[in-house]
């Protein structure tokens, strides 16, 4: 069990791993590039989600980065369903999840990549 849970401590700390091995893995397996982009974008977004949150709480000295990530992953949720809801007059769940986990995705790579470069450039101050 301990090699598990260091498997995904490192996994977590540096999610762009199980992107390249699940992408490589689809790609090689014979899944068109499209599809293993998608599929290693989807198991991604759940090491960014704590890698981007641990980064934000060590950042700012908080416990609140995973309540807050969710929380915009609800809002972000509320307002495609509503959008959803207004153009085709009905709420189809599974396009819905798809389009708030891949929009997690991206700002949560954004996420990672500001809070990564804004925690360098902290540790090289503090130590300077």
């Amino acid at each position: 069990m301990e090699w598990l849970r260091n498997s995904l401590i490192v996994l977590s700390v540096m999610p762009v791993l199980p992107f390249v091995l699940v992408y490589f893995i689809a790609a090689l397996s014979g899944m068109d590039k499209r599809r293993a982009l998608l599929l290693a974008m989807d198991v991604t977004t759940v090491f960014l989600l704590f890698s981007v949150s641990a980064l934000f709480n060590n950042l700012f000295h908080s416990g609140f980065g995973f309540y807050l990530f969710l929380l915009f992953v609800l809002l972000a949720a509320g307002f495609i369903g509503g959008a959803q809801n207004r153009l085709k007059g009905r709420l189809d769940g599974k396009r819905l999840l798809r389009a708030v986990w891949r929009l997690g995705f991206v700002v949560m790579s954004s996420g990672y990549v500001l809070f990564m470069v804004v925690g360098m450039v902290k540790y090289i101050l503090q130590k300077m």
